[in-house]
């Protein structure tokens, strides 16, 4: 794939910029880093190379955010919840959704995939698109170290030990069904499902 000739110039004013953002948080060498490591990861994804530097400025911020939460350089505002399934196209988007919908953004949603795949499943997005919901993630991301340190409470689904256990969170394990490949009135079974489970964790999660 070509990269068009303003892309280089664009990564370098993200690098300044959140620099800018982390200065005294983090060396720009570290934010370079994080830069050149999400357009590694998205790249390869880019159908539309128009939106690329955007994508890859949300990752970079995402994670720079997640690594800072993790080593304590940076406070919590609010709790911090962590989904994970194996392709992050299904369940932990529908759960991350889904939580950020019901908690009126009280809390802090991340989600990510084991294994992630390349797009998020359309019929999910049709599922959530029903309940007024719009998924904003543009695509599916990788389970990292660092997000799972940041999270206060960490649920997985369906990706067995993949999630690396910290001490000090808290774990749930959610027996949901996988959507991949469903029709939308299975799809809407299992949104239910994991909205029914969302609340009840809501009850606990929020004061």
């Amino acid at each position: 794939m070509s990269t068009a000739p303003h892309q280089p110039d664009t990564y370098d004013r993200l690098v300044d910029d959140l620099s800018y953002a982390y200065d005294g948080v983090f060396s720009p060498e570290t934010v370079a880093t994080v830069v050149h490591e999400a357009r590694a990861l998205l790249e390869p994804r880019a159908t539309i190379t128009q939106y690329l530097p955007i994508f890859v400025a949300k990752q970079a911020r995402e994670q720079l955010m997640a690594v800072a939460q993790a080593e304590g350089r940076v406070a919590k505002q609010v709790p911090e919840v962590l989904f994970v399934c194996v392709h992050n196209a299904g369940r932990s988007q529908l759960a991350a959704a889904l939580t950020e919908h019901l908690s009126a953004r009280k809390v802090h949603v991340r989600s990510a995939g084991s294994q992630p795949v390349d797009e998020i499943s359309p019929v999910v997005r049709e599922a959530l698109a029903e309940r007024g919901i719009e998924l904003g993630a543009p695509y599916p991301k990788p389970l990292t170290h660092s997000v799972v340190q940041a999270a206060d409470v960490i649920v997985t689904m369906g990706c067995g030990d993949a999630c690396p256990v910290f001490p000090g969170k808290r774990y749930e394990d959610w027996d949901v069904a996988d959507p991949d490949g469903q029709p939308l009135d299975v799809v809407r079974d299992i949104r239910d499902d994991i909205q029914a489970r969302v609340t009840t964790l809501l009850r606990d999660v929020l004061p």
